[in-house]
Order: structure tokens, then sequence, then C-alpha cells
């Protein structure tokens, strides 16, 4: 099955991702937000975006080719002819449910719907709908244009056409996926997020700073960026979310949210995505 016509769900900092990277591969991509003020800043910042690709790389298409294959709207409507669609909505069980029924009623019976989460069960998503054979988790990660690969999420009812189509949409993008059983958190997750949480209890107990956190595992074990500075690129609102999806999902009590997580994202901070978290990113 050709896929041309992909929706995008979400213009927060995943949706973005997804929806510039489908542009770059010459899709054509329907990128649905809830007014028309994020929308805007999404436009904005994949120009910047873009504009910062070519710093590097001389073969990036120019700003305004890549937004001209990307139409935004609050319009679920114009999903009508979509043949995939990925969902970025805030991990929110509450804010998630009410968009499947949604595509369900207008996108076309062929149309595959994968779920971006880092989280929610699937499986659960796809009972929200009358098509949960197509439902599948496609896990990107940030920034998505950069990842190679992404994790890829079997529900009970996916089939084997579904994740042929969903491996095939990743091929399209440059992409390859890695496909793994559905339970909270998967793979990535439910060892990032611990480690993470983890990591912010060290701070909040003052074992070490954030930056000595970070340290310790980029320059003792090679990783390319510590858990801390993981968290603020992610989004530490992001994150609590999901913690809090994993403790409530297995009920144990090593998914136990740290307080200082939470003290946080009340206070606003976020991490990049607004400027300030375990790092100050504003100028």
């Amino acid at each position: 099955m050709e896929l041309k016509t992909i929706g995008v769900i979400g213009a927060g900092v995943m949706g973005i991702g997804v929806a510039q990277n489908l542009a770059q591969t010459k899709h054509q991509v329907v990128l649905i937000d809830i007014n028309e003020e994020i929308l805007e800043k999404a436009k904005q910042d994949i120009r910047n975006n873009v504009r910062f690709q070519a710093f590097y790389d001389k073969t990036v298409e120019a700003p305004d080719a890549v937004l001209a294959r990307i139409t935004f709207t609050t319009d679920y409507q114009k999903l009508d002819t979509a043949d995939f669609v990925v969902e970025n909505v805030v991990e929110k069980w509450d804010i998630k449910k009410d968009v499947y029924p949604q595509l369900d009623k207008i996108c076309p019976p062929h149309c595959v719907f994968a779920v971006n989460t880092s989280a929610i069960s699937i499986t659960r998503v796809g009972s929200l709908t009358n098509r949960p054979d197509k439902v599948v988790g496609m896990h990107f990660m940030n920034p998505v244009p950069m990842k190679k690969t992404v994790e890829v999420i079997r529900a009970y009812h996916t089939t084997d056409e579904t994740l042929a189509t969903a491996q095939q949409f990743l091929s399209q993008m440059g992409k390859e996926g890695v496909v793994v059983n559905d339970m909270p958190g998967f793979v990535s997750n439910r060892v990032l997020m611990l480690t993470v949480n983890e990591a912010v209890y060290l701070v909040q107990d003052q074992v070490a700073t954030a930056e000595q956190v970070d340290k310790i595992f980029k320059e003792c074990f090679g990783h390319k960026m510590g858990p801390l500075e993981t968290a603020d690129l992610i989004g530490l609102d992001t994150i609590l979310y999901s913690v809090e999806v994993l403790y409530e999902s297995y009920n144990d009590s090593k998914y136990r949210p740290c307080p200082l997580l939470k003290k946080m994202v009340d206070a606003g901070l976020y991490g990049r995505k607004n400027g300030k978290g375990f790092y100050n990113y504003k100028a």
C-alpha cells in the first residue's frame, strides 16, 4: 500500500519532529492541534529547525519547500484521505482517549493508527476504535529527524499486516523499527524512566548535583547525554506523566515519582521546551 498522506496529531515537541521528518521525506502531512497559536508556533519551530540543519547539511531543502508539504489545521476532517496517522498528544489518558473515536469516524478503513507514547498501553488505545488490528505503538525518540531507530509496539490485536505497514512507513522516513510486545513502558521507558527518576532522587537527597550525575554517566559509561540532560530534552512534565503511568500500571513502589520531580513540574520547570529544568537554557 502506498502511504502518501500522513496525519500527525499534536504539535508539541514530538509532533513537530515527526511532521518535519515526514515533510523532508516528501510526504504530504496534515498537522493537527487544538488552536492556531500552537500551530503557528509549530510552523516557526519547524522553519528554525530546518535552518539549523542546513548549517551542517547542505543537502537540506529550504524551509519553505518543507513547510509547503505540511497543512497546519485544527480540523480533523482533513484526515479523510489519510493513509497513516501518528498521534503525539500529551501522556495523559483522559486526553488521549478522546482523540481516537474522532480518528475512527473520519479516517479511511485502511488507515493505520500509530500511538506515539512513552508508557500507555497500546492495547487499551486499540479498544477505543473499531479497528484495533490497525493500531500499533510507535515510540519515536527526540529529536525525531536525527534518530534512526523507533520502538514499535505490537498490541494484542495488532496484525502482521499492520506491522508490515508500520515498517514500510518508517522505511519511507529513513528509519528502522524494532518490534516489541505491549507492556506499559515497553523496553526503553521501562528502563529509562526508572533511571531518570532515581537520578532525580540523587539530586533531591543531595548525593550529587545534576552536573555530577550526568558527568558520571557520560565519562564513566560513555553515554552521549546524562539522565538529567535527557530528562530536560524529553520534558520533565512528560517524564512525570510517564512515571505516573508506570506506577499506576504495575502498582510497584519502584516507580514512585520523586517528590522533587513533582515539585519542579508544579513550578513550571519543564526543561528545554520552556528554557529551564535541571539546567538553564535561556540566553
